[in-house]
C-alpha cells in the first residue's frame, strides 16, 4: 500500500495510506486511511494540483454531493474486499 505524507495548514506532517484511487470528471480522488490495516478513520482526498505545481496539492472532500458520488465509486471498487 502506498503511503503519502501531507502537511497540514498548521505545518504538522500527517502520514496516510492510499487504499484506492479513481478519476471522476478528469479529477483524481484517493481513499486514504491512517493505518495500513485494521480499523481506522478514512478520508477522501481530491488532487487539486496544477501542472505547474512541484508537489501534489490534496484537499479533503467536504461537499456532501461530491462526497456521496465519490464514496459510491469507492464502495463499488472495494465491494469484493473486506476494507469497506
Amino acid at each position: 500500500m502506498n503511503k503519502i505524507t501531507l502537511t497540514s495548514d498548521e505545518g504538522e506532517n500527517i502520514e496516510l495510506y492510499i487504499v484506492e484511487q479513481t478519476t471522476l470528471g478528469g479529477v483524481n480522488y484517493y481513499l486514504a486511511t491512517e493505518e495500513e490495516s485494521g480499523d481506522s478513520d478514512a478520508w477522501i482526498l481530491k488532487d487539486e494540483s496544477g501542472k505547474e505545481d512541484d508537489e501534489a496539492l490534496f484537499t479533503i472532500v467536504e461537499d456532501e454531493t461530491e462526497l456521496a458520488a465519490v464514496a459510491g465509486v469507492f464502495s463499488e471498487l472495494l465491494e469484493d474486499t473486506d476494507i469497506v
